[in-house]
């Protein structure tokens, strides 16, 4: 039987991101686009991680529980890849 998905706050970037994680092995990570969130990969996550991957579906910077900088110039290209890598 395959584990919950887990959630978790994590510092990334200067910023705190929520994440939803499941599986082990190599990591692959679901980037949501505009409006959505986390949830919009719940079922390719779990259907990755029964395939024998880590899966990271975070919410985006500005979406759901992950912070949302006032400044519009927070939401840059290289901010939101800086999130990422973090």
């Amino acid at each position: 039987m395959m584990q919950a998905i887990n959630h978790r706050l994590i510092e990334t970037n200067g910023i705190k991101m929520h994440i939803a994680e499941q599986g082990q092995g190599n990591l692959v990570i679901l980037c949501h686009g505009f409006p959505e969130c986390w949830y919009s990969w719940r079922h390719q996550l779990v259907a990755l991680a029964e395939g024998g991957f880590h899966v990271v579906a975070p919410d985006i910077r500005g979406y759901g529980q992950t912070d949302q900088p006032e400044s519009v110039e927070a939401y840059n290209i290289l901010e939101l890849t800086g999130d990422i890598v973090g």
